[in-house]
């Protein structure tokens, strides 16, 4: 029988801002078809909960602490990935905040922060992770989590959008520069989730208002669900997505189709 063209076994898989919300439950899903998974996240005590729910259910993982903002400690994930792995196959680029504030009181330390985190974060990763994979000479496959806010404004997110817009254009340039190592850089792109994102705690509608909201712009008439990404991230790692580079995947219900 041949192998399911959605089988990870044995790939070593880094995802960034996998403590919690979303990029636990990607890392949990890339376990769950064979990956040897790496939970990076800045808060380390829930990246090692994340790693022990994945080996308790029966998967390989590990956690690093890491501050995707810090090339260094970039640089040091990597490092620590070979240290235990020796290899390095898919890079999830999933580390993001927001900051929901009036663009004419944002502050440049707010900008900054959202920015480093949300763009320049993954060019760090990515970068690192291309050479590591353009080494091996094996290929791999380079996946960064988007948003509708990178083709949709959304009052109160403009540093928010910029930093998506940014990762849109992103993955199509580096997917154009590293194609000819067999490296695919793809995206894929939320809408409403349900899921709290570092910085928006405070701003999340009741849940009645939230649904009327809802009804009102999504076609699917509700939020997505964190599981319901896994999917898509993993056909764009696995063999099935071979052709596949230099794509943004929406994953929001509709919302964009409007």
């Amino acid at each position: 029988m041949k192998p399911s063209l959605f089988d990870l076994t044995g790939k070593v898989t880094i995802i960034t801002g996998s403590a919690r919300g979303i990029g636990r439950a990607i890392a949990q899903g890339l376990a769950s078809v064979g990956a040897k998974v790496v939970v990076a996240d800045i808060k380390a005590p829930e990246a090692q909960k994340t790693a022990q729910i994945i080996q308790e259910a029966g998967g390989e993982a590990i956690a690093i602490p890491t501050d995707v903002r810090n090339h260094q400690d970039c640089l040091r994930l990597i490092e620590q990935t070979l240290d235990n792995y020796h290899r390095l196959d898919i890079m999830v680029c999933n580390a993001g905040i927001d900051i929901i504030k009036p663009a004419a009181v944002l502050d440049e330390f707010e900008w900054d922060n959202i920015i480093n985190v949300n763009l320049k974060g993954y060019f760090h990763c990515a970068q690192l992770a291309a050479k590591q994979m353009i080494e091996q000479g094996t290929g791999g496959s380079i996946i960064m989590n988007s948003s509708i806010g990178g083709v949709v404004g959304i009052a109160g997110s403009a540093a928010y959008t910029a930093s998506k817009g940014g990762v849109n254009l992103l993955v199509r340039s580096l997917a154009l520069e590293w194609a000819d190592h067999n490296i695919r850089v793809n995206g894929f792109a939320p809408g409403y989730i349900d899921n709290i994102m570092e910085g928006t705690e405070e701003f999340r509608r009741p849940p009645q208002e939230d649904q009327q909201h809802l009804s009102a712009v999504i076609p699917m008439r509700r939020r997505g669900k964190p599981e319901e990404l896994i999917g898509p991230v993993i056909f764009l790692a696995s063999q099935a997505a071979s052709y596949v580079t230099g794509e943004v995947l929406m994953v929001d219900g509709g919302y964009s189709a409007m």
